[in-house]
């Protein structure tokens, strides 16, 4: 970590990071008690989705311009987490809608007036898997295509959906993978999205049939990489510096950490003064829920730390303008997709020291325990190849991980 000064420019504003975060934790109790609603309607209830525009949550990481704040990326990813510790779903939501509208300030001025110019709290959701058919014709290209887990599509207006632009000769160009904007009228939500976690995401799948997308409502994954987009022209401030695919692993990961902080919350709520009715004893004397709940509590503290120290460095390097090092940004993808797996190995050891209650519809441990295996199905969340291509690169290869 770094232990150098930080410039001033670069760190998260006290009082905006103060009221966001305790708006976040008033919302708990009724996120809470939302929970059965969103898993039995699969999408997150209308009321939370409007508490949290209200509370300036989805403009968080939203140009001023448009009304947003602009935000240190700490300052969104606390809110996010803490949301997550009361509803993973909607943490899910937060996370990758609130960075579609970061990535939509990426996007040619036209773009953002299309969007934005009569509503701009207008939400945005996505499927960036790159599975579009596309065509190039005038002016821009012809978008068909199925794309799966759309992440609150119910909610919102526009979709951002990938697919590699085309050769010359009408082959997909693999150096060309780019996100498509897509309006609702152009786009069908296929309901399809039943599943044993995270229920209340809503990740429905989109469809799209022979649909114009004009050559303004792309945006390279290429311009992201290099932290060189269009809408650096309009959106100057150092938070539209930081490469994309490193943001957008950060808006998937960063529900982990909330969700073992909630479990861990719910077990130690639960367990505290309970006994066990296979032994007669103090759950709190059992050696095996005393060392759960000790890495559990270890675990978030390292996880926080090593991801705020990621956000710093970042936003370190966008103000200064530095190019960061391609080892840098490979050991930062690595270390989010560790994430994961440390907070599944921490709510399972809470899970199993919980006893036999914890299989229980009605024991809370039980939702944080199938929402983080669902969540770990998410390819940010799988540190296999993150892993081999940080080695790999750390020893004198080529990097071949394009979302860094």
């Amino acid at each position: 970590m770094s232990l150098t000064p930080r410039p001033a420019a670069a760190l998260p504003d006290e009082t905006l990071h103060k009221t966001l975060v305790a708006r976040a934790e008033a919302l708990v109790p009724a996120l809470l008690s939302r929970v059965p609603e969103a898993r039995e309607g699969r999408q997150v209830p209308r009321a939370t989705i409007d508490d949290m525009q209200a509370a300036g949550f989805f403009r968080a990481l939203q140009p001023k311009r448009w009304g947003g704040a602009e935000a240190h990326p700490e300052i969104f990813f606390d809110v996010a987490r803490t949301v997550a510790s009361a509803c993973p779903s909607s943490a899910w939501v937060l996370g990758v809608v609130s960075v579609h509208s970061w990535q939509l300030a990426l996007f040619p001025d036209e773009a953002q007036q299309e969007v934005w110019g009569k509503d701009s709290s207008t939400l945005i959701s996505s499927s960036y898997m790159p599975v579009g058919k596309v065509t190039r014709t005038e002016g821009g290209y012809t978008l068909s295509g199925e794309w799966g887990f759309s992440s609150g599509v119910d909610h919102c207006d526009w979709a951002m959906l990938g697919a590699f632009a085309p050769n010359d000769d009408g082959t997909p160009n693999m150096q060309d993978l780019r996100t498509f904007l897509v309006p609702k009228g152009d786009f069908e939500v296929k309901d399809d999205w039943f599943v044993s976690g995270l229920q209340g995401t809503g990740s429905k799948s989109v469809v799209v049939r022979e649909k114009f997308v004009p050559e303004h409502r792309t945006h390279k994954f290429g311009d992201g990489f290099r932290q060189k987009s269009p809408g650096h022209a309009e959106n100057t401030a150092p938070l539209f510096k930081i490469p994309f695919g490193q943001m957008f692993v950060r808006a998937v990961a960063s529900g982990g950490i909330g969700m073992l902080d909630g479990a861990l919350r719910e077990f130690v709520a639960l367990q505290k003064s309970r006994v066990a009715r296979s032994t007669g004893g103090r759950v709190a004397e059992n050696p095996m829920a005393q060392l759960a709940v000790a890495e559990a509590a270890a675990t978030l503290k390292e996880l926080r730390l090593v991801f705020y120290d990621q956000l710093q460095d970042m936003m370190d390097y966008a103000v200064s303008g530095e190019k960061i090092p391609l080892e840098k940004r490979v050991q930062w993808r690595y270390e989010t997709s560790r994430v994961g797996p440390k907070c599944i190995a921490a709510i399972d050891n809470l899970f199993r020291a919980a006893g036999g209650s914890a299989i229980y519809e009605t024991n809370p441990l039980l939702r944080y325990f199938n929402d983080m295996h669902a969540a770990e199905a998410h390819y940010v969340n799988n540190p296999h190849k993150p892993a081999q291509n940080f080695g790999a690169v750390m020893l004198g290869a080529a990097n071949t991980d394009f979302f860094i």
